[in-house]
């Protein structure tokens, strides 16, 4: 079920808003493959350099709207993609993974082979409904209008891997489940956009 009507009321004159991604650049656990929810890491030197490059990519696009997860690896890859003023949205952080924080991800399934988190979840963390909460939350932001009446064009959203991959099936109106078919790598952008009026992938991990 779509999380906002507003697009489907809008004049077929006004193009629907488009929300671009950018996962944070590379910390010391997304390297080692530990589940980082919301341990708040910084960039390591690799990280910082991959946000720096996220910069080119996105030089020429006119935001409307940027927002970041506001965890310091998110924070930080805004500030060095050119981003310094991001807004800060509270509801952008991680997957809270509980139990299985700071676990490596092979480690689980040396225990339990047939583990996945889109499945099975994490022990005393977040369930996956609630994590798709979230991200309806903010891609109702991003459809509603502004508090000057006026309608996003470009919006950026600086988050985190789990956390946009669950956004990215959301906007295309799938169940949280289907995230799991969006690899996303460390400071890789992506565009969620419109065929017509029906949402769509633009582009994906670029």
């Amino acid at each position: 079920m779509r999380v906002d009507s507003d697009a489907a009321t809008r004049s077929s004159e006004t193009a629907p808003p488009k929300l671009w991604l950018l996962r944070h650049g590379e910390t010391e656990w997304s390297r080692s493959g530990q589940y980082t929810g919301l341990t708040d890491l910084p960039l390591t030197e690799l990280g910082e350099e991959q946000a720096l490059s996220a910069k080119a990519a996105l030089q020429g696009v006119d935001f409307d709207l940027v927002l970041t997860s506001p965890l310091q690896r998110a924070r930080r890859t805004a500030g060095l993609a050119g981003f310094p003023d991001a807004i800060v949205e509270p509801a952008a952080h991680e997957w809270d993974y509980g139990d299985y924080e700071g676990i490596n991800s092979a480690e689980v399934r040396a225990e339990n082979p047939g583990y996945l988190i889109w499945k099975d979840g994490v022990p005393n963390g977040e369930t996956l409904a609630q994590v798709a909460s979230r991200a309806d939350g903010i891609i109702a932001r991003v459809l509603s209008t502004q508090p000057d009446g006026a309608m996003v064009g470009n919006a950026l959203l600086v988050a985190h891997g789990h956390f946009l991959r669950v956004l990215a099936a959301r906007w295309l109106e799938l169940d949280a489940f289907e995230g799991r078919h969006f690899l996303l790598g460390t400071a890789k952008i992506c565009t969620l956009g419109w065929d017509k009026r029906t949402p769509a992938i633009e582009q994906w991990g670029l």
